[in-house]
């Protein structure tokens, strides 16, 4: 399939330590994503993908392409790792120019390309600044425009929002789906709203397996009737999180309206089924799944 990536029972070790175990998933064009908490192996599962780490077995193809032509992933793979640093004293014009000079583009449209996604990802206002001058947004919108300083087909971005506020977070969240358009994008986080606010397709993940996957309305739809909304006076607040996975809590006067996640309906008085949002739905499935999930005290 040229315009996807396949991965079929796929697993990965760290010396005799298993990481990622029996993975299988298609992932077509535009926005794709790979939710779970840290340490459920979103990381190991996106550097295998960029041809970084080797599998131990199964089959990856990339846009048709075998995993094992780690050459050719690469002139097609774009990738965003979670800590991403460039020449800080370096202005951030001339960083592209030089990372596109090492990617072998010839200099014209070099100065094209740099032209083109400094407007892309709105700085060219700032393209004489050094980097270590930047804003985290700025920097990693500026990894963003590295990555696809090659055209890729695939771009691959790990917890991109870490740390962003929240306006840096949607126009990050709002690039990321413009360059979708044209290619596959796979966003790994575990934040939930970075999903709900970006993907139609997602998978969730934890201790290297894969969870569940499909779309988000499939998801939502999976959650029903497992997602209870109630009034509960501020004093029994200790043992409704010791009981139930809470979700949300909202202070009122005397007492607090509060979403949890049950399988059944709830021994509570006012209780009130109600529809899953994605955050409720993705608790949902850990539980369901057998994960450990602490949705009240620790």
């Amino acid at each position: 399939m040229e315009n996807s990536i396949v991965i079929k029972n796929m697993n990965k070790y760290y010396g005799k330590k298993q990481a990622l175990f029996n993975i299988d998933l298609t992932i077509e064009k535009g926005m794709f994503g790979l939710l779970g908490r840290n340490g459920a192996g979103k990381t190991t599962l996106m550097k295998t993908l960029a041809a970084l780490h080797k599998k131990k077995n199964g089959e990856i193809t990339v846009c048709g392409i075998p995993i094992e032509k780690e050459k050719e992933i690469r002139t097609i793979t774009g990738y965003l790792p979670q800590e991403f640093s460039m020449y800080p004293n370096m202005k951030t014009d001339e960083a592209l120019d030089y990372l596109g000079a090492l990617s072998g583009i010839p200099k014209e449209e070099r100065k094209k390309r740099v032209e083109a996604l400094l407007n892309k990802v709105n700085l060219t206002q700032h393209r004489h600044k050094k980097i270590k001058e930047l804003s985290g947004g700025m920097k990693r919108r500026l990894g963003i425009a590295q990555a696809l300083l090659h055209e890729p087909k695939v771009l691959i971005v790990d917890e991109p929002t870490a740390g962003l506020d929240p306006e840096e977070r949607i126009r990050f969240r709002n690039l990321l789906c413009e360059v979708a358009e044209q290619r596959i994008v796979i966003l790994s986080t575990h934040i939930v709203a970075d999903i709900e606010a970006s993907c139609e397709q997602l998978a969730i993940m934890d201790s290297g397996k894969i969870l569940w996957k499909g779309s988000v309305s499939q998801l939502l739809e999976k959650a029903k009737g497992h997602i209870y909304t109630v009034n509960v006076e501020k004093q029994f607040m200790a043992q409704i999180k010791k009981e139930y996975i809470v979700t949300g809590i909202l202070p009122q006067n005397e007492y607090n309206t509060v979403r949890i996640v049950s399988d059944a309906e709830p021994d509570l008085p006012n209780a009130v089924l109600s529809d899953p949002d994605l955050e409720g739905a993705y608790m949902y499935c850990l539980h369901s799944n057998g994960c450990e999930v602490k949705g009240g005290d620790e």
